[in-house]
């Protein structure tokens, strides 16, 4: 029995300790979705890369009409007998390797656009993270976290996504 009462002992005093040291903690949260949409940063990126793909989207139609004529031309040849009809068979074959090339370099996995969505997107999330830092050392917080993430409750006075969009603007304003 006296074994027993010194685990009950233990036990409650670790658990009074813990909830303790849990009341002590600050912690904040924020709304990514809406920094993602207010942050003018992420919107010029958006747009950024908005007018790249459409480029790409030009090109690549561009191509797709060359390969359709080459095609029509192909079958007229073709039909008529004439001995071009090979050549432009291999032109249409050249093409239609270069167009998926084309779409490999520029919107694959591996493409351009992927590359420069990766690169703008970690820059920017980098500022968030020092905005973020910044509020949490200024507010006295012990954590931030990400609302989006999970959360099924939290009182509207922890959110400090406000205060990051404000921290953000002000990053860009000393650079």
């Amino acid at each position: 029995m006296n074994k027993h009462f010194r685990y009950i002992v233990f036990y409650t005093v670790f658990f009074c300790a813990l909830s303790t040291s849990f009341a002590q903690l600050k912690i904040g949260y924020i709304q990514s979705e809406r920094i993602r949409t207010e942050y003018e940063d992420f919107t010029d990126a958006e747009s950024q890369l908005q007018m790249e793909y459409q480029k790409v989207q030009a090109e690549y139609e561009q191509m797709v009409l060359q390969l359709d004529s080459l095609s029509k031309d192909y079958e007229v040849k073709r039909l008529m007998a004439l001995d071009k009809g090979e050549s432009i068979k291999q032109q249409i074959m050249q093409m239609e390797r270069s167009i998926q090339n084309f779409q490999a370099e520029k919107v694959g996995p591996q493409g351009e656009l992927m590359k420069k969505s990766a690169q703008m997107e970690y820059e920017i999330l980098g500022k968030v993270r020092e905005a973020v830092r910044k509020v949490a050392i200024d507010k006295g917080f012990d954590y931030i976290i990400d609302a989006q993430m999970g959360l099924l409750y939290v009182k509207p006075q922890y959110d400090m996504t406000d205060d990051v969009l404000h921290e953000l603007r002000n990053l860009k304003t000393e650079k």
